[in-house]
């Protein structure tokens, strides 16, 4: 399977994020990619958090929820499964959204969701960050198989937290997931030190592939993101990174390496915790 990580720079602009989004999505269909993924907040990333509530949508109302209906049209147009990045789903109460990963399958039709767990706080005395502010966090790791492949799907912060991973492979069904899609929005400061080392770690520990798009860029509000979207194979070998700006990484996933892997280095047969 040919997959496709997309990097953006979004900013306060809905409709301006969609389109440029779209138009990377059918790059990467033109170029061969049978799967692709967004990053995080593909859709707005703006001066403050409570902006995410005025677009935060009802979830499956394809009628009033018009970033999902163009998710779900854009995987049926082009015949592809994609994996939405993140939107932003209504809560439990109006203060708080969901920080949702939707995948939709070549049909356009919905395959799975997955909700942000770990929700993000960081602050060193110049930049600060708390998600639990406007976010509030899912509950369940959520796998979905795709196009023959089993996929475990995290978001950002989410990637700092092996037990999530392990727990997609071996508490979701016997077999170990083959793919983890990491959709990202990092902060240069921590991604500069960490985003890579995290990103092979995972793929390492898990014997599988990573694909991870992200936000990589200055943004309208003045952030700045860490990009470096990649995807990482099973032995830990980067197969494609785009280091900064708008684009798209693309790379085969051969299940013979995958399962070369696991055979020569049975590391996953020999847990014992």
């Amino acid at each position: 399977m040919k997959v496709a990580a997309i990097q953006m720079v979004s900013g306060p602009d809905v409709a301006h994020n969609l389109a440029r989004a779209r138009h990377w999505m059918t790059q990467a269909a033109s170029q061969g990619a049978q799967l692709v993924a967004l990053p995080e907040y593909f859709c707005l990333i703006s001066s403050a958090d409570t902006d995410k509530l005025a677009v935060a949508e009802p979830f499956g109302d394809l009628a009033n929820a018009p970033l999902q209906a163009a998710l779900a049209e854009t995987a049926a147009d082009l015949g592809l499964w994609l994996v939405g990045g993140t939107l932003p789903l209504r809560g439990a109460d109006a203060s708080h959204v969901r920080n949702a990963c939707c995948v939709y399958g070549p049909d356009g039709q919905l395959a799975a969701r997955y909700d942000k767990i770990h929700l993000f706080r960081f602050d060193n005395g110049r930049e600060q960050y708390d998600e639990g502010r406007v976010l509030e966090a899912g509950q369940e790791p959520v796998t979905v198989q795709v196009g023959g492949l089993k996929l475990g799907l995290s978001i950002c912060y989410d990637l700092r937290f092996p037990e999530l991973y392990r727990a997609m492979s071996f508490q979701a069904g016997p077999a170990p997931c083959d793919l983890f899609c990491v959709p990202s929005a990092f902060t240069y400061t921590t991604g500069e030190k960490h985003w890579e080392l995290l990103l092979r770690a995972r793929a390492v520990e898990n014997q599988a592939y990573v694909i991870a798009p992200a936000q990589g860029g200055r943004h309208e509000n003045g952030r700045r993101t860490w990009g470096h979207s990649m995807i990482v194979d099973p032995w830990g070998e980067v197969l494609a990174c785009l280091p900064e700006g708008e684009g798209l990484v693309l790379a085969d996933l051969d299940v013979e390496r995958l399962q070369a892997v696991r055979r020569q280095l049975p590391a996953l047969q020999h847990r014992r915790l």
